[in-house]
């Protein structure tokens, strides 16, 4: 039986960030340096695969700090703590390790003088999700004020609208973002804002990506954790451009074959905390099934690194 050919087209770039790569590569030297077991607060990144590797070489995962014993190192995950956190660990006299991915720090850093300077904060992000936790955290109650959609603008209660400025979370649909920014413009004419907004280049690269594939696939498929946001906005940036099926996968068993039945091509991406491995194991299901022919869409190249804290360096 011949099997029906397919194009395949995979994004790049795709997969792992910076930031992700060093929060992971942080659990693995705190563990090799201390030994098991090392703590981590939340998810060190949103990838049940990874997760579930790092626990087996003897990573505990907890949600918050009261369930660490204080004589055990604790890491902070990739998406960034509330001000609180270090401080109440600072005061159990624990070792903690910060894998806030340097980006996301860079925007808690920029609320913090906003704030020195007077001025009150709008984040623009989603609800709940750690990493906006994490930055509405840095400033006192009140001082951050929650927008998720243009509508939300029109129900802002300032304390002073000369006295504005945003942030966003960096994990966001460009899109999506640029239009509560013009809202927020519109409404807040003295609003400061960042000189370029805050989503991060992986984030940003990865959707130039599939809006540069979408066109020419009849599906796509996103490799990505469902708590995930720049993988969810993946999904939904294939579908904005074109894709008549834009489908979020954790691994290759969650492809719903029927509903790619008849297809002729694919795009392939995967979300910033996804590994290849399991973007390699989506490619192989698909060979078993058609014959496939890959090509790849590059529309940038990333060389960005980021430094392990110094405190990894040095010898126990």
């Amino acid at each position: 039986m011949t099997t029906p050919p397919l194009t395949l087209y995979l994004a790049a770039p795709r997969g792992f960030c910076a930031g992700v790569d060093r929060a992971i590569k942080i659990v693995e030297m705190a563990l090799e340096k201390w030994g098991a077991p090392v703590y981590v607060r939340h998810e060190i990144v949103h990838n049940k695969f990874v997760v579930d590797g790092l626990r087996e070489k003897g990573a505990v995962f907890v949600e918050e700090l009261d369930e660490c014993p204080p004589d055990r190192p604790v890491i902070f995950s990739a998406h960034g703590v509330p001000k609180a956190v270090p401080a109440e660990a600072a005061e159990r006299e624990m070792v903690y390790v910060d894998a806030t991915c340097p980006l996301v720090s860079k925007v808690h850093i920029e609320a913090a003088r906003h704030h020195e300077n007077g001025l009150q904060m709008v984040m623009i992000g989603h609800a709940g999700h750690p990493e906006t936790v994490g930055t509405m955290g840095q400033l006192p109650e009140g001082e951050v004020l929650l927008v998720e959609t243009p509508e939300d603008v029109a129900h802002l209660d300032v304390r002073d609208p000369e006295k504005l400025a945003f942030v966003t979370q960096t994990t966001l649909s460009l899109d999506d973002t640029a239009e509560i920014v013009a809202a927020l413009k519109a409404r807040f004419p003295a609003i400061v804002g960042p000189h370029k907004e805050d989503i991060c280049y992986a984030t940003t690269n990865r959707q130039e990506a599939v809006k540069a594939m979408a066109p020419d696939c009849d599906a796509l498929l996103v490799v990505g954790a469902p708590n995930s946001s720049n993988s969810k906005r993946l999904v939904e940036v294939g579908a904005r451009a074109g894709c008549r099926y834009a489908q979020l996968v954790q691994r290759a068993a969650d492809i719903d074959w029927r509903a790619l039945e008849g297809i002729r091509s694919i795009g392939l991406t995967a979300g910033a905390s996804a590994p290849d491995v399991l973007i390699e194991e989506v490619i192989d299901a698909f060979r078993a099934r058609y014959d496939v022919t890959v090509e790849t869409v590059t529309t940038a190249e990333e060389n960005v690194e980021f430094k392990v804290p110094r405190v990894l360096r040095e010898p126990a």
